[in-house]
């Protein structure tokens, strides 16, 4: 008599818990008003600096404004870079502690320089709100990566980072209906929104179990300072410093390219004789669409991570980046026809390769124990802020020196080379579990 086997039922995930459910929100949520508010800047460079910069005494001229919109972007990511200090803060005291401490101290500053009466008031104000925003990525990461159960882990995270291009999609409705009707400083304004996050995530979110185990299995002793220094072990010290190198290319890009392209689609806008109404419309459009398909990228970027390995997958959305960057604002910003609609084209592969960010909100967290894993996050992360500051300084001085804003960002397309180059050193985390 033949038996006949009994199916095997398919593997299934197990189902979140209503606390795992909150924690996702509460990181996508302060992720996505952390993006909405660092592109409000971008979206109102050009009328927020051409009101300034003259009751400072400077001319607003477009090269001026360029130069001066580079420093402030510089000013802004040293005070990103600064942000490190939220690391070792959330592995001693925790998670949901130290975001909603970061969200608070965005929302505010971004709501003072609604304020702002010179470009040295606004320059501070973006300062202290680049140290705030800078937290949420390495504490929302190391939330959802400990709380999440491991066969749901890498989607999550991508899940969760979806949340800052979302911010840049709010960014550039908010500017349709409200940026191009009341003017940038009710952008700025909008900013402080943000703040009312803190009061849900205080009554409704729980840090994760494995940090408190953590905590409690190191008696409470866990000092900042020696979470810190553990990057620098020797068994972290190597990929503590590739992924930094990593992310000093991510973070050339976004900032010397994507961020840019705003401030490229209002003048290509102007010089096509569009109003200043109809300018501002098109930047938002074009911040929309480069939302829109990073959230997609980032539904792409955890099968092909899972299939191919997380570093093939990064290598495959830098050449997208460099590729998009270089035909953006090499060609596409010199174009003399047809360049808007061309350039929302680029937006697209702009968003697409922007992506390669969402590699890191699980890779990161996959190599480094829960002792130090949000300081080895916020370092690498925001160390790279010093470096790109040092990018977007230079397009503001290239533009002097090119008399030519396109050029000048289009040559950071040459970052993404270095990091191809570095891309066979990384840590290969593809189908391992999260450290202890």
């Amino acid at each position: 008599m033949t038996t006949i086997p009994t199916p095997i039922a398919p593997a299934t995930k197990p189902k979140l818990t209503p606390n795992q459910i909150r924690s996702f929100w509460a990181a996508w949520g302060g992720w996505s008003m952390d993006g909405m508010d660092s592109f409000i800047y971008s979206l109102v460079l050009v009328p927020a600096l051409t009101e300034l910069l003259p009751r400072s005494g400077i001319p607003a001229t477009p090269a001026n404004v360029v130069y001066y919109g580079g420093v402030f972007f510089t000013l802004f990511l040293i005070g990103y870079g600064t942000a490190l200090i939220w690391g070792p803060i959330a592995d001693r005291f925790g998670r949901v502690r130290t975001m909603m401490f970061s969200i608070f101290c965005f929302s505010l500053f971004t709501l003072l320089a609604a304020f702002a009466t010179g470009i040295r008031s606004l320059a501070l104000f973006r300062f202290m709100a680049g140290v705030g925003i800078g937290g949420e990525w390495s504490v929302g990461a190391a939330l959802v990566s400990e709380d999440w159960p491991e066969e749901r882990r890498t989607m999550g995270a991508a899940l969760m980072h979806t949340g800052y291009y979302i911010g840049f999609f709010l960014a550039g409705i908010a500017n349709i209906f409200i940026g191009s009707r009341y003017g940038w400083r009710a952008m700025f304004a909008l900013g402080g929104v943000p703040a009312l996050l803190i009061g849900l995530i205080r009554n409704n979110v729980q840090e994760p179990e494995r940090w408190e185990n953590k905590v409690q299995q190191l008696g409470g002793k866990w000092a900042m300072h020696r979470a810190f220094l553990k990057l620098f072990s020797p068994q972290y010290r190597k990929r503590t410093i590739v992924n930094s190198l990593y992310l000093i290319v991510s973070l050339a890009g976004l900032w010397a390219g994507s961020v840019y392209a705003p401030t490229a689609m209002t003048y290509i806008a102007e010089r096509a004789g569009r109003t200043a109404v109809e300018a501002a419309r098109l930047a938002s459009y074009s911040t929309a669409l480069l939302g829109a398909t990073t959230v997609l990228g980032a539904l792409i970027v955890p099968f092909l991570a899972d299939w191919l390995g997380r570093r093939a997958t990064l290598a495959i959305f830098y050449v997208i980046m460099m590729c998009a960057i270089w035909i953006a604002f090499a060609r596409v910003y010199y174009m003399q026809q047809n360049a808007i609609a061309w350039f929302l084209v680029c937006s697209v592969l702009l968003g697409l390769g922007g992506a390669n960010f969402i590699v890191y909100s699980f890779w990161l967290p996959e190599q480094y124990s829960t002792e130090c894993r949000a300081s080895a996050f916020a370092f690498i992360t925001n160390l790279g802020r010093f470096f790109a500051a040092g990018f977007t300084f230079l397009v503001g001085l290239g533009t002097r020196y090119f008399h030519s804003f396109g050029i000048s960002v289009a040559m950071i397309a040459l970052a993404f080379i270095v990091g191809l180059a570095l891309v066979p050193l990384g840590e290969e985390t593809k189908g391992k579990t999260l450290p202890a």
